[in-house]
């Protein structure tokens, strides 16, 4: 993944769809903009469904990568 300084890191990981993105939803509300936040979740979903939401609502998706049992998905909010 880029060389990215990562302004806040959100572990997710035990929590089940939709919870994983509900947090990074409140995450995005209080950051601001230009902030580069990576959310850690061991739900499979949220591989798929973080990179849809973060292209509906405007923001950038930097890119997902899987772990050792979870997906480190980083974003950065764009408004």
């Amino acid at each position: 993944m880029l060389d990215l300084k990562v302004s806040k890191t959100v572990d997710a990981r035990g929590a089940f769809c939709p919870g994983p993105l509900m947090e990074l939803i409140g995450s995005m509300k209080t950051e601001p903009v230009g902030s580069v936040i990576e959310i850690l979740s061991s739900d499979h979903g949220s591989a798929k469904d973080i990179p849809e939401w973060i292209g509906k609502v405007g923001h950038e998706y930097i890119g997902t990568e899987q772990k050792e049992g979870y997906w480190s998905i980083v974003v950065k909010k764009a408004k």
